[in-house]
């Protein structure tokens, strides 16, 4: 169960003295057992990444180390324990999650209260930097370090080796602690998670993985003593359980040295657990199910089960997981073009395989469908699934697959210099859960290559006929309530589905790639750089404009975006809108090729075709590499000059928005994600979620009328960033979109600066149908753009650092009365004088009025005392950090660019940033609270159960 989590830390100068002085010198200690020990690849053929130094000590812990720098100065920690929920006793179910947010809560050199404190100051945020999770078999935590330097590297590993054992699980903070646990168990329990622990109740009967949840059984969280939790702890934190991953800008030798200084000393006092039995695979034949679950969505599942393969990590087993892999991605590609055709059988499906936690092989097909129509998708999907059986797959569809996984491993060894360290980390450690050899990207290249060569038709039908074989086929139906005829009516469905003949599929022809000639290229008018930022802007004839950002940041990775007029500026605001449609746009393809054609013409190639409707803009854009980025520009000028708008696309995603709507209403977050962006816009129709009524009362064409006429008008910018020549980029723009006839100007419009509702004297009420004892609670407060005062958005984002901080201190440590308090600044970069502060948990109904006493406590305070130093360096310092982090991202800069043309002030938010945030002081941050953080100007919203509350 993942869950956002502070950082540990105290007193550490005598743990940084000690580190520090290993670091400079270097100095190994002697051992004699190879490094390999423990890993996989010591008893396999793959050869692991050779740039990984592993090794075990004595005590049997093993770790991974890896010199990286990218991002540059930075340091990945992640710490995995190899125990989970599956090792927990009858009256520990739940604890060793709890054991997970009691890691942070005290140990012998860490008071508790000192935690999240140090790792502030050393720019660590809550929750991006700092997290855990807690799965069946694994607990892992996780460090994202700002910095490589030695007192930062230090802090790291010393909160690691406390969490080994160390800690003190004191008895008072394990009773604060329930309440968050509690709160926890209530923000996970969705529709969507009963429904999948419905599915794994009828897929593994009688084994334990049904037994033991992560989350584990409220009593027991609430009331276990303290003791149960310390003998779990004793039991199962064991040296040969751990791994300990850093990769970053380190001296990896040094490293090690530190790891073996910190860690050799830690010794079990308790005989080492047998592992627990996960039971035996049930054999059984056909079999039909249903799992009813309220609000939920409705999925028609097959599956066929074998029993978990165990076995070594070897070049011939991945060859056969390879050409299993190819085999049902031409499955995968067969159902998802149904999806595509006039009124499909389902809304979306897929199909696939994948070791359920070591307890089962599960071969799977499922499909998501309106909840009147499950019949149509089960026969799809059960024909579909039998049409490949019989008569497999053809060599042609083969070679499609190859090719695209090809194009993906290609990219990926392309970038393998320039991936980031919390990847690599991130990576290693889900290789270890998996016990596989973590091999480099371009051996998984080397070995792709040798598996596809020579591989035919006949040894791929092999494989799905393996892949069906075994238990099954077990059909499970997921619906909102019980279909009339009940269970019976499903078996009849399926023996009707069953009964039909399938016949041998029809192949089509390779699909040709038509947009590559959009007339004469563009002329430059206007080229200027921006020595500074190392950014080129160019002016084409036609008006449109183009930025360049080369950067090395990411080795053959380029990203394009093309913003388009002003998105929901340039829209109407006096009646509902259709802007939901926008997956439609992509989805539809082009007018000379479909959606499924592209695929088929791009296989070989990386390239993407996103569009959103943004605040500021249309927004199409594509990840590439700098060999694709020609076809990149062809494809997103041909979807802004030639989209096909298809009504049987729009009609497809038309239910998808239909068909979530009960999901929508499950629970307080689901309810505050669909309504609080148009309740913060005052109702605007731009921003407001459709009702049934709109969904239903919308054509195809009243979409396309919509849409058409200001993706063929509108001002197009053009943003490149990423591993590309200045000159290459232009050249390529010039032939694509500086080949588009001219566009007139943009026409300013300044007629959304009021959108912020007014105050509430009374919050404003929604209700959720999910649980009567979860309620939510938001404050908002109006602050203005970001671009119009710099200085005031930089003291802005500060401030409500700050404020998130003492509430979760308050509202969540002290009292443990929420799970993971969120807020934010959101301070619009488009709509002149429009932006936010805002905060927001779940909590128990009786405490959502204690909540906006709170808010207005703490703003009182923010407004009458200046706050103290240490507190204002633990708010900006991870921000600080942060910016430094996604400045060495490609992503940063297509954002950061947009508009920067013709808004000087982008360019300087992007100069000053870093400065502006260091130079804010406490009486900035009373400033912000005196002016803005106000309950008279405040706006509040409730989120209570429909169905009555109860207090816990």
């Amino acid at each position: 169960m993942s869950r956002q989590i502070p950082a540990i830390a105290a007193s550490l100068q005598l743990f940084i003295v000690v580190v520090f002085t290993v670091l400079v010198t270097g100095v190994l200690p002697a051992h004699a057992e190879t490094p390999d020990v423990g890993w996989p690849q010591a008893a396999s053929d793959l050869p692991a990444e050779p740039d990984l130094r592993f090794g075990t000590l004595p005590n049997g812990m093993r770790f991974a180390i890896m010199h990286n720098a990218t991002p540059a100065g930075q340091v990945a920690i992640r710490f995995r324990i190899g125990t989970g929920s599956l090792q927990e006793k009858d009256d520990q179910q739940g604890l060793a999650h709890f054991l997970e947010h009691m890691a942070f809560k005290g140990s012998t050199h860490v008071p508790e209260g000192e935690m999240t404190r140090i790792l502030q100051r050393l720019g660590l945020a809550f929750g991006a930097d700092t997290n855990a999770s807690t799965s069946y078999n694994e607990t892992v935590y996780a460090l994202d370090l700002p910095e490589a330097d030695a007192e930062t590297v230090s802090t790291g590993l010393m909160l690691m080796r406390e969490t080994a054992s160390e800690l003190t699980l004191d008895a008072g903070a394990f009773d604060r602690e329930r309440g968050v646990i509690l709160s926890e168990e209530k923000l996970r329990d969705t529709p969507q998670y009963r429904g999948g622990t419905g599915f794994m109740n009828l897929l593994l009967p009688g084994q334990r993985v049904l037994l033991r949840p992560p989350i584990g059984k409220t009593d027991i969280i609430s009331n276990a003593p303290v003791d149960l939790v310390r003998d779990y702890y004793r039991t199962n934190y064991r040296p040969e359980r751990a791994t300990l991953i850093v990769v970053g800008d380190i001296d990896a030798a040094a490293l090690e040295a530190d790891i073996r200084s910190r860690f050799s000393n830690w010794m079990s006092n308790t005989p080492a657990p047998a592992e627990p039995d996960l039971g035996a695979l049930e054999k059984h034949g056909e079999r039909v199910g249903t799992v009813v679950v309220p609000g939920g969505a409705t999925c028609v599942q097959i599956a066929w089960t074998r029993p978990y393969d165990g076995s070594q990590d070897t070049v011939a087993k991945r060859r056969q997981q390879l050409i299993d892999g190819i085999g049902l991605a031409v499955l995968n590609r067969r159902i998802s073009v149904l999806a595509q055709q006039p009124n499909p059988p389902f809304v979306s499906a897929q199909a696939g395989s994948q070791d359920l936690l070591k307890s089962a092989h599960v071969t799977m097909i499922a499909a998501d469908s309106d909840p009147d129509k499950w019949q149509a998708a089960l026969a799809a999907i059960d024909q579909e699934q039998r049409r490949i059986a019989e008569f497999g797959a053809a060599q042609s569809e083969i070679d499609r697959e190859i090719a695209e996984y090809r194009s993906t491993l290609q990219a990926a060894t392309g970038g393998a210099a320039t991936r980031t360290s919390p990847d690599i980390a991130g990576s290693l450690a889900w290789s270890v859960g998996k016990g596989v050899v973590f091999t480099s990207p371009a051996e998984d290249l080397s070995l792709f290559d040798a598996a596809m060569k020579g591989l035919t038709a006949a040894e791929v039908n092999q494989s799905l006929q393996a892949a069906f074989a075994g238990n099954g086929p077990q059909l499970v139906l997921q619906i909102p309530q019980m279909p009339e005829g009940g269970v019976a009516a499903v078996e009849k469905a399926y023996a009707d589905s069953r009964a039909v003949p399938v016949t041998a599929p029809e192949h089509t022809t390779a699909a040709v790639w038509a947009y590559t000639d959009f007339g004469k290229a563009g002329a430059v008018v206007e080229q200027r750089v921006v020595d500074d930022l190392g950014v080129t802007m160019v002016r084409f004839a036609n008006g449109v404009r183009l930025t360049v950002k080369p950067t090395k940041l990411r080795g053959d990775e380029v990203l394009v975006r093309a913003n388009i007029g002003r998105g929901r500026l340039d829209l109407p605001h006096d009646r509902p809108l259709p802007i939901w449609a926008a997956p439609t746009v992509p989805l539809s393809g082009l007018k000379a090729i479909s959606y499924d054609d592209l695929q088929k013409a791009f296989a070989s190639n990386v390239v993407g075709s996103d569009f959103s409707i943004q605040d500021g803009s249309f927004r199409f854009e594509g990840a590439t590499r700098p060999s694709d980025l020609a076809t990149q520009l062809q494809l997103l000028t041909a979807y802004v000059s030639d989209p096909a708008y298809r009504p049987d696309v729009f009609k497809r995603v038309q239910q998808a928005y239909l068909n979530s709507l009960t999901q929508l209403q499950a629970t307080p977050g689901t309810v505050v994600g669909r309504d609080l962006p148009g309740l913060l816009h005052s109702n605007d129709p731009r921003w407001t979620f459709p009702d049934r009524t709109q969904l239903l009362d919308t054509k195809p064409e009243d979409f396309e009328a919509l849409l058409r006429p200001f993706l063929s008008r509108g001002q197009i910018e053009v943003i490149i960033a990423g591993d590309v020549q200045v000159d290459d980029a232009i050249r390529m723009t010039a032939q694509t979109f500086g080949a588009l006839p001219a566009r007139p100007d943009a026409q300013e419009r300044t007629d959304s600066s009021a959108l912020f509702p007014a105050p509430t004297p009374e919050p404003v009420v929604r209700l959720q149908d999910g649980r009567s004892d979860n309620a939510g609670a938001l404050v908002a407060m109006p602050i203005g753009d970001f671009l119009s005062d710099l200085p005031r958005a930089v003291a802005a984002n500060v401030t409500g650092a700050i404020f998130r901080n003492r509430l979760i201190d308050q509202f969540r440590i002290a009292e443990g009365a929420t799970y993971s308090p969120q807020g934010d600044v959101d301070l619009s970069r488009s709509i002149p004088g429009y932006g936010f502060a805002y905060v927001y948990v779940e909590t128990v109904p009786a405490k959502v009025d204690h909540f906006f006493d709170l808010v207005d406590k703490i703003s009182a305070d923010l407004r009458d005392r200046d706050v103290s130093p240490d507190e204002l360096t633990r708010a900006k310092a991870p921000i600080v950090e942060e910016i430094k982090r996604s400045q060495q991202t490609n992503g940063y800069w297509l954002e950061s660019l947009h508009g920067a043309q013709t808004d000087a002030r982008r360019l300087e938010r992007i100069r000053g940033s870093i400065n502006g945030y260091q130079s804010i002081t406490a009486q900035d941050v009373r400033a912000i609270a005196t002016v803005y953080l106000k309950p008279e100007t405040s706006w509040r919203m409730k989120i209570l159960p429909a169905n009555g509350s109860a207090v816990r």
